[in-house]
């Protein structure tokens, strides 16, 4: 086929919703806690809760100090980040691996016997993309009873993870992943 006879590149969708982020209100999105708390964490969380010096056994009670419900047996390892903890439920027997990222700006609630493993990210936040100003769109993550986010995947907000499901390596939870099931990049089986 001679490089003229190549047909046409369809065209993107004529509806564009043109950004004017300036405009932006963050309506709808509660921190849950004054500017006096959400400093102090800030600077526990930079400061010694990502540490490797910091013992594992501390993180879950400074988790605690700061409103999360934390179970017992709790294993979180260095450079695991949490926005707000007092939006944080973890059960009992959960690890979190080096490098994972729980975004809080809603609830996330992790059952018990769960695994998040290393560069994991949970994040309950997004925005309406027909919004010319970008509005939050967030929504609450439940993890129910063993199930396993795997090293560098991603749940996205208003997403259940089923009891002993698995969110494999590298992939991205758009929707519910029901339980006893695998997600990997190649979908859900």
């Amino acid at each position: 086929m001679s490089r003229s006879a190549v047909p046409p590149v369809p065209s993107a969708p004529s509806a564009v919703t043109a950004r004017r982020l300036r405009g932006f209100t963050g309506a709808g999105y509660d921190k849950g806690r004054g500017l006096l708390t959400q400093v102090a964490w800030f600077a526990v969380l930079n400061l010694v809760f990502v540490k490797w010096w910091c013992p594992p056994r501390l993180r879950p009670a400074l988790l605690r100090a700061f409103g999360a419900r934390v179970g017992d047996r709790v294993l979180i390892r260095h450079r695991v980040r949490v926005q707000w903890p007092w939006k944080l439920t973890i059960g009992d027997d959960v690890w979190v691996g080096e490098d994972a990222w729980l975004i809080t700006l809603e609830p996330i609630s992790i059952a018990s016997d769960v695994c998040v493993s290393q560069g994991a990210v949970l994040c309950t936040g997004s925005h309406q993309r027909r919004s010319p100003t970008f509005e939050f769109d967030n929504g609450p993550i439940r993890l129910e009873p063993g199930a396993w986010v795997a090293a560098r995947a991603m749940v996205l907000r208003g997403v259940t993870v089923g009891a002993g499901a698995v969110v494999g390596a590298g992939a991205v939870a758009h929707r519910d992943v029901p339980a006893g099931t695998v997600h990997t990049t190649g979908g859900t089986r």
